[in-house]
Formats: C-alpha cells, sequence, structure tokens
C-alpha cells in the first residue's frame, strides 16, 4: 500500500465545504439562479392613485330623495334574484379559493422540484443491497486491495473515539457530492460486515457538478446497529444542496479539527471519516468517474467480476478500510478480521505513524 501523502491522481478530489451561508467555492454551476436585474421602481403608482377621478367640468351630484333610494334598492333586490348562479357570492368567494390553492399547490411542487435537482429517496432494490452487502467470498479473497493506495491517514493517539464503549465511526458527507457518491458504495459494503443498515435509499448526485449523476446511495433517514462499532453519518446537504442534517457540537470540532491539514489535502472537504480516531480519509479513496453512466443495477452486476475496474475499487477499498476498522475493534468480529486478505492488510495499516503537525 502506497503512502497517502505521496502523490495521488485524487488529492484535490473532495468537495470543499463551508457553513450552508457560504456556498462552496469551487462550484460555480451549483450556486443558486440569480435574476440579472431587480424590478424597475420608477414608475410606481402613487398612494391612493387606484381610485377614479371625478369627470371633468362635473360637480359633486345631489343627494338622492327617500323614494329614489327605496326604488334603487328594490331593483337591485331583483337584479340579484335573476343573476346567473355562477355569479353568486357564494360561488365566487368558493372560486377565489380554489384558483389561489391551486396557484399555491403550483409554486410547492416547483419548489420542491428543485430545478430538476431535489433528492428523491426509493428504497435500494433487493438485488443491488445484496450485491453490495455480500459480495462473494471468492471475490474479496480475488480483489484483495485492488491495488489501491487506500487513502488512509493514522491519527494520533490523543484522537481516540468511541461511543457506548464501542470504536466511533463518524461520516460527514452531502448527497450532491459526487465523491461522496462513489465513497458510499465503499462504505455500505465495509459497514454491512460490522453491522445492519434499515432504510437506505438510492440517489444521485447534483445534475450539475463534476461526474454528474453518479448513482448512489444515502444515509438520510436511515438507521445502523452493530455490536462491534457506532455508525454516525451526516448528509448535511442535499442533492439541491439545501440544509438537510445537522452535526452535533462533538461531530462539528472533530470535522474541524481533522479534516483539515496534514490530515487531508484541503480543509473542511467531502467527504470526511473518522474510524474509531485511529484513521481519517486523506482523500476519496477513487475516481468517481469509475461509476460513470453506470446504473445502481449495472454497478452491482459488475461486482460479481472480480476482474473488472468497479469491482477492483470498491470492493479493495472496502477491504482496507474493513482491516482498519478491526484494528481499531480488536479484530472483532473474528468472523470478518481473521480472513486472510484482511490479516494481509492490517501490519501495513498498523505501521502507520501521524503526519507531522
Amino acid at each position: 500500500m502506497s503512502n497517502p501523502l505521496s502523490s495521488s491522481p485524487y488529492l484535490h478530489g473532495r468537495i470543499p465545504w463551508t457553513r450552508i451561508t457560504h456556498r462552496p467555492c469551487g462550484h460555480p454551476d451549483e450556486r443558486l439562479v440569480g435574476y440579472s436585474g431587480g424590478v424597475d421602481q420608477t414608475n410606481r403608482p402613487k398612494p391612493g392613485s387606484g381610485r377614479r377621478p371625478v369627470p371633468t367640468g362635473k360637480g359633486p351630484a345631489k343627494p338622492l330623495t327617500k323614494k329614489q333610494r327605496r326604488n334603487q334598492a328594490a331593483a337591485r333586490s331583483v337584479s340579484l334574484e335573476h343573476r346567473p348562479p355562477w355569479q353568486s357570492p357564494t360561488v365566487l368567494t368558493f372560486s377565489s379559493v380554489a384558483v389561489v390553492a391551486v396557484v399555491l399547490i403550483v409554486i410547492v411542487l416547483i419548489n420542491a422540484a428543485g430545478g430538476g435537482n431535489a433528492t428523491v429517496l426509493k428504497p435500494v432494490p433487493q438485488a443491488v443491497l445484496t450485491a453490495v452487502q455480500d459480495p462473494s467470498a471468492s471475490v474479496v479473497n480475488a480483489v484483495g486491495t485492488g491495488k489501491q493506495s487506500g487513502e488512509l491517514v493514522r491519527l494520533p493517539a490523543s484522537a481516540k473515539l468511541t461511543s457506548n464503549g464501542k470504536p466511533e465511526v463518524v461520516y460527514v458527507g452531502a448527497e450532491y457530492c459526487p465523491f461522496c457518491a462513489a465513497e458510499r458504495w465503499v462504505m455500505v459494503m465495509w459497514l454491512s460486515r460490522f453491522g445492519t443498515f434499515k432504510n437506505l435509499s438510492i440517489i444521485q448526485s447534483s445534475s450539475n457538478d463534476t461526474d454528474p449523476n453518479t448513482s448512489t446511495f444515502t444515509f438520510y433517514k436511515s438507521s445502523y446497529s452493530s455490536p462491534y462499532i457506532d455508525f454516525v453519518p451526516n448528509e448535511i446537504e442535499d442533492r439541491n444542496q439545501q440544509p438537510l442534517m445537522t452535526m452535533s457540537s462533538a461531530t462539528q470540532n472533530l470535522f474541524t479539527k481533522y479534516d483539515a491539514p496534514p490530515y487531508t489535502t484541503l480543509a473542511q472537504q467531502f467527504p470526511f471519516i473518522d474510524i474509531g480516531g485511529l484513521f481519517t480519509l486523506y482523500t476519496t479513496s477513487y475516481d468517481p468517474a469509475t461509476l460513470k453512466n453506470l446504473s445502481w443495477q449495472q454497478i452491482a452486476t459488475k461486482l460479481s467480476n472480480p476482474s473488472d475496474p468497479v469491482t477492483q475499487e470498491i470492493v479493495g477499498n472496502a477491504n482496507i478500510l474493513t482491516a482498519a476498522t478491526c484494528i481499531a475493534t480488536g479484530d472483532q468480529p473474528a468472523s470478518v478480521c481473521s480472513g486472510s486478505v484482511i490479516q494481509s492488510i492490517e501490519p501495513t495499516l498498523k505501521a502507520e505513524k501521524p503526519p507531522a503537525g
């Protein structure tokens, strides 16, 4: 396994992140749409100009007599009785309410569409889930590391991270991020060896980012249980770069401290992974272009072929992250950690030293 601090084709393969009030500076195509100019304020009507003026040359009309007022009232009563039903005040009121309701519904639908870039959660097809969570043992063994560099950095001893007496795995990413999209395939395979996911959904990365519409999963509204580790996922923005999940203060502090050089390429980038405070992800495990134009089903099908580049990158990196997690758990469970492939990777990871700085 090569040193992650050496040259890598994906050193800048992570998405910069700042607080929601400041959009990521590296993605001009993802900024909110702005209008070309403001509304012209020079021809606004003056206050009171909606009233009709008295016609020129005519004075105020004379007051009506009592008889004239009675005749007008009678005429109005007859007119109201004989007007068509659609001119009834009740019908007009209901019609107005219906029009307003339709307009509001249209506005909501337009906003929900998000310009064709909103997140639509769909359950993972069972065939896809099985292929990712339970790849063939022969494929896992044949791939090994998949000749992947394993973009992990050792953290200092003071960074040890536990929850409920178990090593804690923290992930920070965003649904629009194509690099997170690629990493989630590795994560679902890796973490499924230690526990169980529920309510995973399939999504695609942003349609207007690099490697658009990368097929992937989301951890939003999912759950994970394991007797060996705690998993804390944070999808902090949706596919339309709108706020989605909020990091706890502890996660925010962790993200700020260790998602920065020398532990990563640039500060505050996606995706961020911390494995028990022992290892963190230096940069994305592999290039999301590997998954270009592939559906979930096509990616899942490729995972049965150990020679396919998709399989080597997903399974290879899942094996490396599995070995790192086995170090954190004390090689538990044995059914996962005692395998020859995992045991062959562990010594290289254990030999790594935290970067200076």
